[in-house]
């Protein structure tokens, strides 16, 4: 390809990405509101651009021929902080690839759009979106609006519904964790399978314990090669009986199923910052 445009490029996921998109393409455009992001891979340009601009939106994705959209606030917020990234930008993203004529938008949704589902009741990509916070919510925007602009305007989708993209770390993520070497394959596969019109793919790695059934996005070729059971025997050893009274451990969406709405979903979590470096 001859252009591909990265958002979230700053983020620890967005990390991850920015070597593989540019072997992918003549030029990667990566974009952020930091500064800058450093080293810059062969190929690779960085431009800061905040999402919640449409002209700033408009102006990095020309020319390209599909975005690759990480960026937004990664966690649970009061509404009005999640309102100008996560669901104005998601429509200027959509918006821009509109007006500039680019195929396809590669998204990263999450878990949290049907995180109130019931962890044990195995649903597939036809389930009800069903979401756990304003995070969440956010996300199912998103997933709509990539619906609506496919149908009405053209601009394919795929929406990557991200579990657990990080070193496991409790109980939850034997089952729903993504490593970042699927991360990578499932990203690489939404952008060379030829024809996607809106498509859901669970993100989630080959794990024995997985709660979700991918099945009817077969047709991306992603086929993941991680499993988290090989962490398995420590983590059950660490973990205590958990409280079956808590949310936390009933539903998809983990400790954001249980937190207050616009507080901290991932302050309990412990999650590693091991964000790749050039």
């Amino acid at each position: 390809m001859k252009k591909l445009v990265l958002t979230g490029a700053a983020g620890r996921l967005g990390s991850y990405l920015r070597e593989p998109l540019s072997k992918m393409a003549d030029t990667l455009v990566s974009t952020d509101l930091a500064d800058d992001i450093g080293k810059l891979y062969p190929g690779e340009e960085y431009i800061k651009a905040d999402l919640t601009s449409l002209d700033e939106m408009i102006a990095v994705t020309q020319g390209a021929d599909m975005v690759i959209h990480f960026g937004a606030i990664g966690d649970e917020a009061p509404f009005e902080t999640i309102l100008g990234p996560n669901i104005v930008g998601a429509y200027n993203v959509w918006e821009a690839a509109h007006r500039n004529g680019i195929r396809r938008v590669v998204y990263a949704s999450s878990v949290h759009a049907i995180g109130m589902h019931d962890r044990t009741a195995g649903i597939g990509l036809d389930a009800p979106h069903k979401p756990d916070t304003f995070y969440g919510l956010a996300k199912c925007f998103a997933e709509d609006l990539a619906s609506l602009y496919w149908d009405k305007r053209g601009v394919e989708s795929v929406c990557m519904r991200i579990f657990s993209c990080a070193q496991v770390t409790n109980a939850r993520a034997l089952g729903t964790w993504l490593s970042y070497n699927d991360l990578i394959h499932l990203v690489e596969q939404s952008i060379t399978t030829p024809v996607t019109k809106f498509t859901v793919v669970w993100g989630i790695s080959n794990n024995d314990r997985c709660p979700v059934d991918n099945s009817k996005a077969d047709f991306l070729g992603y086929r993941p090669k991680d499993n988290a059971e090989q962490f398995a025997e420590q983590i059950l050893a660490d973990t205590p009986p958990l409280d079956l009274h808590d949310t936390e451990h009933l539903y998809l969406g983990g400790p954001f199923a249980s937190v207050e709405l616009g507080n901290s979903g991932t302050a309990s979590m412990n999650i590693i910052d091991d964000t790749k470096e050039v």
